[in-house]
């Protein structure tokens, strides 16, 4: 059986999901294509609550990306959706970039 989100906090599983998003190469380029961020603001603000909510953004805008770090991870999709509007809500994050 899955985790859910209850079993996860909102930045862990999203920093899960981020090391998930940079481990395939076209995937990483499109993630900073996407949002904006370089690889070293990724490397200096891998926890910041701006960076890991554009990151579940970036998964949530591509279905099948959502689907499968759900299932990499093991969790549901809808746990990573439940961990992008935690972290977004958890702090006035405005321009991540």
């Amino acid at each position: 059986m899955r985790a859910s989100l209850t079993n996860n906090d909102p930045a862990q599983l999203a920093l899960r999901a981020l090391v998930w998003t940079l481990g395939e190469p076209d995937r990483a380029t499109r993630l900073l294509d996407v949002t904006g961020l370089t690889p070293a603001d990724l490397r200096a603000r891998a926890d910041d609550p701006a960076v890991l909510a554009a990151t579940l953004a970036f998964l949530e805008a591509h279905e099948p990306d959502l689907i499968a770090c759900a299932e990499a991870l093991e969790v549901r999709p809808e746990d990573l959706a439940l961990a992008h509007r935690a972290l977004e809500s958890s702090d006035d994050i405005g321009d991540f970039a």
